[in-house]
């Protein structure tokens, strides 16, 4: 009988030498995959705006890329390990440095849709090809340890059983490859599946808060590389000729050291980033648990607010935005008033100058563009340090969950005021929906109104009168109005999809307020038939730029963009969006 051969001789006597790391890695490498995918998706979105879409060309981008990833790794199966461990190496390095190239070719060329598509394609490519290497390696560790066992056999039927053990031999030959194959599968994509469905865990609950986009990513590159090369060079080391395991240990080493480089200069890389997308007057940067807090200006001058890139509130000419808002839904009873959003205090400065107000609830998801708004010392005193006044409260939370049924003591209001995010901005969908509408209508008193702020009517008619349909169908009356803003893209809300406010004139024109159109869009809104009057309440406090005959003009100009193309548009809805 012919004696083991030397490799043989080599590989690990266990089954479970070979098949256990390998799970353990692919484990670890479907958590990496999943983590570049969302990490992708999050920045995108937060860079070009409507994550549906972005979530929609990465995720289907990057199936498509595995696909082909399998394909073109048959080539690689005659030398398995050394390709396993080259993918392995070109996908953490890749990843990791994708966040900063993407966020890179954002900043510095102002667009960045072909970069996400082509860091899709390439993590697809390179995440398809993992598991047809993987295993073509297990399958070649089971094959030889099956020899040694037939080797075995065969030193057995010396003894006088050869003929009958060489059949029994052949017999159990043929049913373990049968069934090993279909295990190998099998236990493969169960440990495929469960590495994605930590890795998915891992993103928003422990990298995102914890490193944040750009050094969550290039930490799950190291981990990724470690991980793949570690698994080749130790485990199939005999399987590698020199020179494949030295090409190996210094790509590995290469890119190691470039994520490690990389995490060490990510905050300068981050501060030469927002200076080339907001300019050299940045004067607070922070990311909250929900979004990235920008604060610009000179100090003593009057603050820009950003979040998420998008224009929140111009400190310049800011009031002609909330007077707007405000003091139209204040004519009439206004003891008690409810501001949905309005983090930034501005929509409560313009509500606590009646001294009739007795109390005004502010409900804003993010409790640190409160603390901002109470502790820069501009933003305080641009709101009139609203939040200090006894009669305001602050209840942090989603607003439709809060109107769900959580605000205390199922309070009655006779204002509410919809400061939110604008339509068009695909996570603010349902708070223009026919069913928040419908929760906002049960929190109004008898006689109570509603204002909400509903996009360009100019500039985009087709959402804003959506918005006046999506009231409609929620029984309410509504009155349209507008106000004329000034010459900051975005004045006091960016309305547009993507960042805002930068100095380039992409990042400009991205802001939504429309230079040309120069006007914000209100509807006023009231339960029933009627709707409410449009004008200023007696004794409404002296305003800087709104008046009864601007109120009036305004509410003209907004009427005449209600085309043939904006009558009869359905009303959006939590299952159909139609922004």
């Amino acid at each position: 009988m012919p004696l083991p051969t030397e490799r043989a001789a080599r590989l690990p006597a266990r089954p479970g030498a070979v098949r256990y790391p390998v799970l353990a890695v692919v484990f670890v490498c479907a958590a990496c995959g999943l983590v570049y995918e969302l990490e992708l998706v999050a920045l995108a979105s937060y860079l070009i705006g409507d994550s549906v879409t972005q979530a929609s060309v990465v995720l289907s981008v990057m199936v498509f890329a595995m696909g082909v990833g399998s394909l073109l790794a048959k080539r690689l199966r005659c030398r398995a390990a050394v390709g396993f461990g080259l993918v392995e190496c070109g996908l953490a390095l890749i990843g990791g440095c994708s966040a900063m190239v993407l966020y890179a070719a954002f900043a510095w060329l102002g667009e960045s849709r072909y970069v996400l598509v082509a860091f899709s394609l390439a993590i697809g490519v390179l995440i398809g090809a993992e598991i047809p290497l993987l295993m073509s390696l297990i399958q070649r560790a089971g094959h030889e340890r099956r020899e040694r066992g037939d080797q075995s056999d065969g030193h057995a039927g010396q003894d006088g059983h050869a003929g009958q053990d060489g059949q029994d031999g052949s017999d159990r030959r043929d049913r373990p490859e049968q069934q090993d194959a279909a295990g190998t599968v099998a236990d493969l994509f169960a440990a495929d599946y469960v590495g994605a469905l930590v890795g998915g865990l891992a993103f928003p609950f422990l990298l995102l808060p914890w490193l944040g986009q750009l050094t969550g990513a290039l930490v799950t590159g190291a981990v990724n590389a470690v991980a793949g090369g570690g698994l080749v060079l130790w485990l199939f080391r005999h399987d590698l000729s020199a020179r494949s395991r030295a090409l190996l240990i210094g790509a590995n080493l290469v890119v190691l050291a470039v994520l490690a480089t990389a995490t060490v200069l990510v905050d300068d890389f981050e501060r030469a980033a927002r200076r080339a997308v907001y300019g050299d007057s940045i004067r607070v940067a922070v990311q909250t648990g929900l979004q990235e807090v920008v604060v610009t200006g000179e100090r003593g001058g009057p603050p820009y607010l950003f979040l998420n890139g998008r224009l929140r509130v111009g400190g310049h000419d800011e009031h002609r935005y909330h007077e707007a808002l405000v003091h139209p839904a204040m004519n009439g009873r206004h003891a008690r008033v409810l501001i949905l959003g309005g983090g930034d205090g501005l929509a409560a400065r313009e509500v606590l100058r009646y001294p009739d107000v007795r109390a005004v609830t502010v409900v804003e998801l993010d409790p640190g563009v409160v603390r901002l708004a109470r502790t820069d010392p501009d933003l305080a005193a641009l709101n009139a340090h609203a939040f200090r006044d006894p009669r305001v409260r602050v209840v942090h939370g989603d607003a439709f969950r809060r109107l769900r049924g959580s605000l205390p003591e199922r309070e009655r209001y006779d204002v509410v005021i919809s400061d939110l995010p604008d339509p068009g901005i695909t996570a603010s969908a349902k708070l223009y929906s026919a069913e928040f509408y419908g929760l906002t209508a049960g929190v109004l008193a008898d006689g109570g109104r509603l204002v909400v702020h509903a996009g360009s009517a100019a500039a985009r008619p087709r959402t804003y009168w959506t918005v006046d349909a999506t009231l409609r169908a929620a029984g309410f009356a509504t009155r349209p109005y507008g106000a004329g803003g000034g010459s900051t893209p975005g004045g006091a809300r960016g309305e547009g999809s993507g960042f805002a406010g930068g100095p380039d004139r992409a990042a400009r024109a991205s802001a939504g307020m429309d230079r040309a159109a120069g006007e914000w869009g209100f509807l006023l809104a009231a339960p029933g038939d009627r709707p409410p009057a449009l004008g200023l309440a007696p004794r409404a406090p002296r305003l800087r730029s709104l008046t009864p005959a601007a109120l009036t003009a305004a509410g003209t100009r907004v009427e005449r963009t209600r085309t043939g193309g904006s009558a009869g548009l359905p009303p959006s809805t939590l299952v159909h969006p139609r922004y």
